[in-house]
């Protein structure tokens, strides 16, 4: 079968003839139907300092991934073949699906573990099932789990994308007041439809709403040091995105206003569980971009550019 694969720092995708996975004792083999592009794959491609996630290559990327179980290995009875699954990324050795020594799914089939393996909901589609994997699950995980968004809490969301659409809308459905911030004039335009309390290029814009959460769904260093700037006192902030592995803040209102800082990485099966309850009710439906497993690379430049409202989801036969 033919995946693209991650072989080096700034180096494009590779694609490439690779067998066909089988499914060893505690294992089952998806077939992929659908498949997300995310930031992150820019970022590991582009950033020198993703290497170390990559300690044997090449490797099949691709985290977020939806499918049907086609092959159950040994000790794996409570699944069987046909089985609707998304795939949570994160392995407990510390792996993620396409990374490390776990192959993802920018390819056709799988494997995976009860690490990963979660009930598809019949009324989820493959897309959305997919999108859950890592911008859901860890959208959810970040504003919910890790930032304890609850009706009422006046919270901040920085970036609208992939994640931060699906972070706000979340908050927004738990009864939080929420407000936003995203640098991209076409994406601003979905507040109404996410539900937000306002939207504007920066979140400290935002800093007479005394805001009591803050999640920064970009992470490009600048968005880091204005949430910061911007939280209540006693004030959340949770650091999700990883546009740059690296910001300059000021303490100063670290110490003043007694902040709390948190990272959140990915989330749990419980999570993308949570997620998939929402996207039932119809009510959490983010923008989706649709592609082909050819159209990868070509998704990955685009993201690299800037200014792509919604999701890529690769839709594979």
């Amino acid at each position: 079968m033919k995946a693209w694969q991650f072989t080096g720092t700034n180096k494009p995708l590779e694609l490439n003839e690779v067998p066909e996975p089988t499914a060893g004792p505690g294992q089952v083999v998806v077939e992929v139907k659908a498949a997300g592009v995310c930031h992150s794959d820019v970022s590991a491609i582009d950033d020198p300092g993703w290497m170390a996630l990559f300690p044997t290559l090449p490797r099949t990327m691709g985290h977020e991934n939806a499918g049907v179980i086609v092959e159950v290995g040994e000790g794996m009875d409570q699944w069987k073949v046909g089985d609707r699954v998304g795939l949570a990324p994160v392995m407990s050795d510390g792996d993620a699906l396409g990374y490390g020594k776990w192959d993802g799914g920018f390819a056709h089939k799988l494997v995976a573990t009860a690490d990963n393996l979660v009930r598809l909901p019949d009324e989820v589609p493959f897309d959305l099932g997919a999108m859950a994997t890592d911008a859901g699950l860890t959208a959810y995980h970040a504003i919910m789990t890790v930032g304890g968004a609850k009706p009422g809490m006046r919270v901040g969301v920085i970036g609208l994308g992939g994640l931060g659409y699906i972070g706000a809308r979340a908050a927004v459905l738990s009864g939080a007041e929420v407000y936003a911030a995203e640098v991209n004039p076409e994406t601003q335009k979905l507040a109404d439809e996410i539900g937000l309390s306002g939207v504007a290029a920066s979140i400290d814009a935002f800093k007479d709403k005394n805001l009591e959460l803050i999640v920064d769904y970009a992470g490009f260093g600048t968005t880091t040091a204005a949430g910061i700037e911007t939280l209540g006192e006693f004030g959340t902030f949770v650091q999700v995105g990883m546009g740059k592995l690296e910001a300059h803040i000021s303490t100063y209102p670290i110490i003043i206003n007694q902040l709390t800082i948190k990272g959140s990485k990915s989330g749990t099966r419980e999570d993308l569980e949570g997620i998939y309850e929402l996207m039932k009710t119809g009510k959490l439906n983010p923008p989706i971009n649709h592609i082909t497993h050819d159209d990868i690379p070509d998704a990955i430049d685009k993201l690299r550019a800037g200014g792509v409202i919604g999701r890529f989801i690769a839709m594979y036969e």
